[in-house]
């Protein structure tokens, strides 16, 4: 063999140990990953949810008369006092008569002053004769009592005093009759194209502000008609249509907080209520969640949130559970192996795979019922280049 083979097979060897040194390097270089410490302290179960603000009574003025509604001056928004008149609305005016019905009604009229006259004069008949009838009466009960008439004329005498009142009563009713039927008819006739009575005023029945105004100019309306909607905004709710598994970790008086309302702090708030009924909604991705209505009271002072309306959009954020003192994780450093909950725990400056008991979730992060011990390290993001033993230098120690 040559000195110059000789050299040429050295420096192949050579170099390819130097690539195999390199390799090795490279594949037993420890790598670089995020840690978490495991730490005790409180945890908080939160879950967020849309609302929107919503008036718990309304109070809807309707035309309580046909008539003509005055002008409403009153605009959304504008504030009302309990009794302050708020509508007026006038009775509707006498219709007005065509040439042909007005004539049959003179007519009409003049026919029912006639009557009246006639039964004047026939009370005036009959009362005459009930005097004489009474008169008669008289004489005969005098000379019955002395026995100069018989039983029976005094009993036809007294028959007829009481037709002669009946007869006289009648046409007391009759002279009655005419009179209305002719001042009825004169009313009519003078009452055309007129008001036929007093102005009715519609009063706020509570302290609140105008929600909607269903009329505002001069108009017809009818009785039953809607005309204005008041509220008091002092008494806005707020409702969420929580998912109804999520729901069910609620109860009266649980706390929340009003999130994005538009003002610079968020609004404390407390459960008032959850319906027991649920109903299927389809979400923005097509998928049917079974929901439920929530309601709740804000316990922040009116002032703070005084800008807030009726139908507005809020996001709420609900409290379901607070731990003072738990051992917990950040959640992404969770991951299932199988059907267990594991960890990457960092051990020696490897990760070590680490079966755990997950508890309540909340905040980010995920309490440790059992698995691991405070002060121990977890790798924060695990992934599927992970293995367990890999060599590994952590980039930063999350709290």
């Amino acid at each position: 063999m040559s000195v110059k083979r000789h050299r040429w097979i050295v420096a192949a060897v050579a170099v390819a140990a130097i690539a195999a040194a390199a390799w090795w390097a490279l594949q037993t270089a420890p790598r670089s990953l995020d840690v978490a410490a495991v730490t005790r302290g409180p945890l908080v179960q939160r879950f967020e949810e849309e609302g929107r603000t919503q008036l718990p009574r309304r109070w809807l003025l309707s035309a309580p008369i046909a008539g003509t509604l005055r002008r409403i001056d009153l605009l959304q928004g504008d504030a009302v006092k309990a009794g302050q008149v708020v509508a007026v609305i006038e009775p509707l005016q006498g219709a007005l008569l065509d040439p042909a019905n007005r004539t049959r009604l003179l007519a009409e009229e003049q026919a029912a002053q006639a009557s009246m006259q006639a039964a004047q004069q026939r009370l005036a008949a009959a009362q005459a004769d009930a005097g004489l009838a009474a008169r008669d009466a008289l004489r005969m009960r005098t000379l019955g009592a002395s026995g100069v008439v018989s039983v029976a004329a005094l009993d036809e005498v007294e028959a007829r005093l009481a037709r002669a009142q009946a007869a006289a009563a009648a046409a007391q009713a009759e002279r009655r009759a005419a009179g209305q039927q002719r001042a009825a008819l004169t009313a009519l006739l003078s009452g055309q194209g007129r008001s036929g009575g007093q102005v009715v005023e519609l009063r706020a029945p509570i302290d609140g502000v105008v929600l909607h105004r269903f009329q505002e100019s001069t108009a017809p309306v009818q009785a039953g008609q809607s005309l204005l909607e008041l509220g008091d905004l002092r008494q806005l709710e707020v409702m969420v249509q929580a998912l109804s598994q999520q729901a069910i970790a609620l109860r009266p008086g649980s706390p929340a907080r009003i999130l994005r309302w538009g003002g610079a702090d968020a609004l404390p708030a407390r459960v008032t209520r959850i319906e027991p009924g649920g109903f299927t909604k389809i979400s923005a991705l097509g998928v049917e969640e079974q929901r439920t209505l929530v309601w709740l009271d804000i316990t922040a002072p009116r002032a703070q949130w005084a800008s807030l309306g009726d139908g507005y959009r809020v996001e709420v954020e609900f409290e379901v559970g607070r731990r003072p003192d738990v051992l917990q994780v950040p959640s992404s450093a969770l991951f299932r192996d199988g059907r267990r909950w594991a960890v990457y725990r960092v051990v020696g400056g490897r990760a070590r795979l680490t079966v755990v008991t997950p508890g309540m979730q909340g905040d980010g992060a995920t309490e440790i019922m059992a698995g691991l011990r405070q002060g121990e390290q977890v790798v924060a993001y695990p992934d599927d280049r992970i293995v367990d033993g890999l060599r590994v230098r952590p980039l930063a120690a999350s709290p």
